[in-house]
């Protein structure tokens, strides 16, 4: 199986008769969607902090892990051990979803054979159904990769058709962290499933550019950009409580009448619509919506 990807092509060997393929899932969300395919990683990158005993993966997805404990590696500074995922002697690296670094890449590929993200996307942010199919693909599971997203696809589907009062209403999804903020765009997946649930864009957040194609960096100066009929909100590094009493977030009208929806970084909800993979927007469509027709409600 070749696979084409940012950096050109992988061809890609099935395992030894006998033997499972042995998956290194290093981008983020990688693993949750071999999972989803029923391939169980070796090891995974724990880019959200679920830790060792969560099998570096959210807790809607832990379950397909079964008896299978996976090499955790803890997100840091310093990047990849490449001496560690050598060790594990993989078939296949997966990397999907990432920087997009190409001497990363070329340093990984001397490991094994290794997928990149597609050829046009911006860094961390391929499309999670980009990313599920490119997984299907790399692992031979291609047709059920396809047919992850179609039911994926459905299911929001679904839910925004029952709530046919999302459609069309301004929003913006953002966060607090460090001094300032943070305003999502398409490519995050946070904003996409708003924009697949009916969902358009603030028009002044729109106006903003993007520093790094899925984001950009909100100034106290630019904090109106949040004031959106709907705005859904949730902290970095912040408590809950912490995002409820920035004095200057509580200045706009959409935090003044309620119609700011408020995430606990505490609960599953929040890291399920960061992960942004088959698995975890499931929980997000039980979860979020609700909360939204509350927010809604109040225009």
């Amino acid at each position: 199986m070749t696979v084409e990807h940012k950096f050109g092509s992988t061809e890609v060997k099935g395992p030894k008769e006998g033997q499972e393929l042995k998956v290194v899932a290093l981008g983020w969300s990688d693993g949750e969607n071999c999972l989803a395919l029923g391939v169980k990683p070796i090891a995974v990158y724990d880019w959200l902090g679920f830790g060792k005993d969560k099998k570096g993966v959210g807790p809607w997805a832990v379950e397909k892990f079964g008896d299978v404990t996976p090499e955790v590696m803890e997100r840091s500074d310093s990047g990849i051990d490449y001496e560690l995922v050598q060790s594990l002697s993989p078939d296949l690296i997966l990397n999907v979803n990432s920087g997009y670094d190409e001497k990363e890449y070329k340093r990984l590929s001397e490991i094994a054979p290794t997928i990149s993200g597609p050829k046009d996307a911006q860094n961390f942010a391929p499309g999670w159904d980009n990313q599920t199919r490119m997984i299907g693909k790399a692992l031979g599971l291609e047709e059920q990769g396809n047919q992850l997203v179609d039911d994926t696809n459905a299911k929001i589907k679904e839910v925004a058709d029952k709530h046919p009062k999302f459609k069309g209403v301004q929003a913006v999804t953002g966060s607090k962290f460090g001094e300032a903020y943070g305003l999502s765009y398409t490519g995050d997946m946070r904003w996409d499933l708003m924009a697949d649930l009916g969902f358009t864009m603030y028009s002044k957040a729109a106006a903003m550019k993007p520093d790094k194609g899925f984001y950009a960096n909100v100034s106290e100066e630019q904090v109106s950009v949040f004031d959106a009929p709907v705005a859904v909100m949730f902290p970095i590094g912040y408590s809950l409580q912490e995002l409820k009493d920035d004095k200057i977030l509580n200045s706009l009208s959409v935090f003044k009448d309620g119609r700011a929806v408020l995430l606990d970084p505490e609960e599953d909800l929040v890291q399920a619509f960061s992960a942004g993979n088959p698995l975890s927007i499931g929980l997000v469509l039980d979860q979020l919506p609700p909360k939204l027709d509350t927010a809604v409600a109040k225009i």
